[in-house]
């Protein structure tokens, strides 16, 4: 699945075989972020129930379930940190016992504050899921495979999404909400557990960077300034509309019955799997072509945004076109990490993706709830809000999105050097590299094999 040469590593000195590699390293960490896109997404389908009993609105719903985006984007530059400092193994398996006890909490829940407090807790504790996957494929894998064993990451962990609708369904069906939560945290505790005595532990090689270095290279990046807006709006608008807006539309627009909801988020659920493994594979492709993610990426948000203009203004073809769409970009973070990837050396990884998580989350945090409070401006009618709340809070974020986008388009100065794996060669290099550019003179770099600087 991923080629011998992006599987075949070592540890302490014995070669583990690809398939072996995948199943220590690999797999553990896809179902961890199976668990985050799950809790992510489920309160779309136990929404309906949590309303009525316990009387949330639109807007308590957007806070209780967009509160998991803020705790997540709060944690992701610590968790970044943590992740170079103490590797994937041991902070995925410690933040995922968290998350475990958070839906305990939130199983046992009584009103609008102690959902929103164990709601927090269950971001919290699946923070680093994605980036935890993230440094492990840096470490273990080749850089020219990141971008495609990306896309089998978010291809797995999305299926948590196709788990939240109608096999939650059926667990709803027979026992609740409460127990489904329970079931949860045992299943949460379990893979942590999983993790811990499983993974093999794989340290970075070569020099790494202090952690206020290492974000201030990051954050004064002009490429990343340019890509992390867009990235984060059409990303983190898509998780936030997946999440809990979809059925909202699906229902009080479409007016679709309960079923024909879940099962209308089934079929965007295994979209979203399915366009992680595709844009990884494409994007694999795309690199060999000498096309860059970053045009990939700039594609797909202009086929997002055009989704969504398609649901605002109410276009007479089926709505489940533009929500498989919509389903298809939340998995774009295939590509925003890949291109992560080239601009910052892997002992830099975890805090370049908790950075970029910051803005995604953070973006998905603002566009769940602030399209809550947009919606409840409107008063309901029959237990349905009206076409014109949601065509204007879906409104109010593609105007974001397309700023976002004109930003990206807008061509930028002087380019910053990438940065290599040795930060000490990188200043030297800039300077040969000016030096060279004023007397037209070739740029020579450090020769590897004989380790003489020129």
């Amino acid at each position: 699945m991923f080629g011998r040469r992006g599987a075949d590593a070592k540890v302490c000195g014995a070669a583990i075989p690809g398939w072996a590699l995948v199943a220590l390293v690999f797999m553990p960490f896809a179902a961890g972020y199976f668990l985050s896109y799950l809790f992510r997404t489920i309160n779309g389908v136990v929404s309906e129930r949590l309303a009525s009993e316990l009387g949330l609105n639109a807007a308590d719903l957007g806070l209780i379930t967009a509160v998991y985006f803020l705790v997540l984007a709060a944690a992701q530059i610590p968790v970044g940190v943590m992740l170079d400092r103490y590797g994937p193994r041991r902070v995925q398996s410690a933040l995922l016992l968290v998350a475990a006890l958070g839906a305990a909490a939130f199983a046992r829940s009584t009103g609008p504050l102690s959902l929103l407090m164990s709601r927090a807790v269950i971001g919290l504790g699946v923070a680093a899921a994605l980036t935890a996957g993230l440094k492990a494929i840096v470490l273990w894998f080749p850089r020219e495979r990141v971008a495609l064993v990306n896309g089998y990451m978010v291809m797995l962990g999305a299926l948590g999404a196709v788990a939240a609708t109608l096999p939650a369904e059926a667990v709803l069906a027979r026992t609740g909400w409460r127990d489904l939560f329970d079931i949860l945290a045992v299943t949460t505790a379990g893979t942590a557990i999983l993790i811990f005595f499983l993974v093999p532990e794989r340290g970075v090689e070569g020099p790494s960077a202090t952690a206020a270095g290492g974000l201030r290279d990051i954050l004064t990046d002009r490429r990343f300034w340019k890509i992390a807006p867009l990235s984060g709006a059409c990303i983190g608008s898509a998780w936030s509309m997946q999440g809990l807006w979809a059925p909202a539309w699906l229902k009080d627009v479409e007016g679709m019955t309960r079923t024909e909801v879940v099962t209308a988020l089934c079929a965007t659920a295994i979209a979203l799997s399915l366009g992680a493994w595709l844009l990884g594979m494409i994007a694999s492709w795309t690199r060999r072509k000498g096309i860059k993610p970053e045009t990939l990426l700039a594609f797909v948000a202009v086929l997002f945004i055009l989704a969504q203009l398609t649901l605002v203004f109410r276009l007479p073809i089926p709505s489940i076109g533009p929500w498989l769409m919509i389903a298809i970009v939340g998995s774009a973070t295939v590509l925003s990490f890949a291109i992560i990837s080239d601009y910052f050396p892997k002992e830099m990884a975890g805090r370049a993706n908790g950075v970029l998580n910051v803005v995604h989350f953070g973006w998905g945090f603002f566009a769940q709830y602030g399209t809550g409070l947009l919606v409840a401006q409107w008063s309901q009618q029959n237990g349905h809000y009206p076409v014109v709340a949601y065509q204007v809070a879906f409104g109010v974020n593609v105007a974001l999105q397309a700023a976002a986008f004109v930003w990206f388009t807008i061509p930028s100065g002087s380019r910053k050097p990438e940065l290599s794996d040795d930060p000490q060669s990188f200043v030297v290099e800039e300077d040969l590299r000016e030096s060279a550019s004023a007397f037209e003179l070739p740029v020579l770099t450090e020769d590897p094999a004989t380790h003489g600087r020129w």
